[in-house]
């Protein structure tokens, strides 16, 4: 699912904030968003750009300069993080409806484009860049897991279904694939030449992976996550690199393996799978409890040494639903 990080959105809430006297907090699907005291009523329509949205230099956007200016390779623009205002969390922007004056919107569509805002993708280290051969290939999904804030209409009926709870790791995701006879690398978003240079390469050699999923005698994909040395400032403390894995997807069923196959096959190939918390997890009452209990320290915190985990992904056990929950502690220290 490709995420849509700029909308027009109806405002859900507007509540004062403690001690505050010129802001107040706004709430627009699941996001709590400072907003100017008086600047939108419930009820009223706006513009809500996402965290991680990377906004153009134009004048409607300038204000942001001494907060969020940032340079993406060649680019300058505007980056939107999770912020803190008077112990207040603010995750995104909400700007006037006039925006997209002269344009007929619909509620909840994707206006990125139109306002030429693209998410905001932070270097990358050259040895993970690779050489594309291709986009990622259609036949497999994304991995990508929309955020639980996106599903606040959805997360009643979610209470029904029985799920299970994994680590997210702060690291870069892998896909690994065989089809057709033919094995494939993948980063997160393109088909990578094969390179002695690239870690992903490197990783797949190391475990043998295009053997052990030649040997299998299907076509699969299995994805995971890069961590260690040269990975996200390798939080982890890990020597060398290794993967991680979370799901598996039969390519000629294009359907992902339930919780019990997928367990089966990682074990039976010598792999790991990413820390899973909890087999058997019901969801909380309410989003705010389900987003406080995405702080934690991370499973694979080094010896002596405290790390925050990125967050939480929550999986139905048929693999049905699938969701991440972001912890805010992390995201207020992102880099």
């Amino acid at each position: 699912m490709e995420r849509k990080l700029v909308s027009p959105v109806v405002i859900d809430d507007v509540q004062p904030i403690e001690g505050a006297d010129l802001i107040e907090v706004a709430t627009v699907k699941g996001w709590k968003l400072v907003i100017k005291k008086g600047e939108f009523i419930i009820g009223d329509h706006a513009v809500y750009c996402e965290i991680d949205s990377f906004l153009p230099v134009k004048e409607e956007f300038e204000f942001l300069r001494k907060s969020s200016f940032r340079r993406m390779g060649e680019q300058e623009g505007f980056r939107l993080k999770t912020m803190r205002m008077r112990g207040q969390i603010s995750q995104g922007l909400l700007l006037p409806i006039r925006l997209l004056d002269g344009y007929t919107y619909q509620l909840g569509e994707d206006v990125s484009a139109r306002l030429g805002v693209v998410k905001y993708e932070p270097p990358m280290p050259a040895a993970l860049g690779g050489i594309a051969k291709g986009n990622f290939p259609s036949f497999i999904p994304k991995t990508d897991e929309e955020r639980i804030q996106n599903l606040s209409k959805e997360f009643e009926s979610y209470k029904q279904h029985n799920f299970y709870v994994t680590e997210k790791l702060d690291g870069s995701s892998v896909t690994y694939y065989m089809n057709e006879g033919l094995f494939g690398v993948c980063s997160r978003n393109l088909d990578l030449e094969e390179s002695a240079d690239n870690s992903f390469w490197k990783v797949a050699a190391k475990e043998n992976i295009a053997a052990k999923l030649a040997a299998l005698g299907k076509n699969i994909a299995i994805q995971g996550e890069l961590i260690g040395e040269g990975v996200q400032g390798n939080a982890y403390g890990l020597r060398g690199q290794t993967v991680r894995f979370f799901n598996a997807f039969d390519i000629d069923a294009y359907r992902y393996f339930g919780l019990e196959e997928f367990n089966a096959l990682i074990t039976s190939l010598g792999l790991q799978t990413v820390p899973i918390l909890d087999l058997n997890y019901t969801l909380p009452d309410t989003l705010d409890e389900m987003l406080t209990i995405a702080d934690g320290a991370s499973v694979l915190s080094p010896q002596g040494k405290t790390v925050e985990r990125e967050g939480l992904v929550i999986r139905s056990t048929d693999r049905k639903i699938s969701f991440k929950v972001i912890s805010n502690k992390f995201l207020l220290n992102e880099r």
